[in-house]
């Protein structure tokens, strides 16, 4: 396999990148009526609406070349197979496994997680009701109204856009703070 940033795909991509960045949104949208349609998808509920980047019909055959020259569908069935992607760390990534609702097996060295990160989620899920409920205490003996997450890059944003996007559903009682 090529470099990516030396590879036909990227090039192609690339070279197709500079032809349409001077593009005009709304000039987009004049020539095509259904940019909207063929630019959007909806998953239930959840609107993903695309028409409004610097793309054309042949920016999406461009990027799918892109993730064939990368082998994205192995590197995905790699993930979701516990094999260990992360490669500074040497280690399985598990984000599927902690979502993995299905309970299908997840194998990491040979061995299914998927029971002690059942058992930790369980966990996880009594602590939050007992913080919520007002049933844990401080060290003060009084119930918890504050919490505090310190974090760097994704340890610190991914907690703060989740309950960001969660607020609606959050605890009146709790406020959360963060430190990065």
């Amino acid at each position: 396999m090529s470099s990516l940033t030396t590879s036909k795909a990227w090039i192609a991509l690339q070279s197709h990148y500079h032809q349409s960045q001077n593009d005009s949104l709304r000039e987009a949208f004049k020539r095509d009526t259904n940019r909207f349609n063929k630019f959007s998808v909806s998953f239930n509920d959840i609107l993903f609406d695309y028409s409004k980047n610097r793309i054309t019909d042949q920016t999406l055959p461009l990027l799918i070349d892109l993730a064939n020259h990368v082998k994205i569908k192995k590197k995905i069935e790699a993930m979701f197979s516990g094999e260990k992607i992360n490669t500074t760390e040497h280690r399985a990534v598990l984000h599927t496994a902690l979502r993995n609702r299905s309970n299908h097996p997840v194998y990491v060295d040979g061995h299914d997680v998927m029971p002690e990160i059942n058992r930790v989620l369980a966990k996880m899920r009594t602590f939050c009701a007992s913080v919520r409920s007002g049933e844990w205490k401080g060290y003060t003996g009084k119930a918890i109204t504050d919490i505090v997450n310190i974090g760097i890059g994704g340890s610190g944003l991914g907690p703060k856009m989740v309950s960001t996007a969660l607020a609606p559903y959050s605890s009146e009682t709790l406020k959360v703070h963060y430190v990065s």
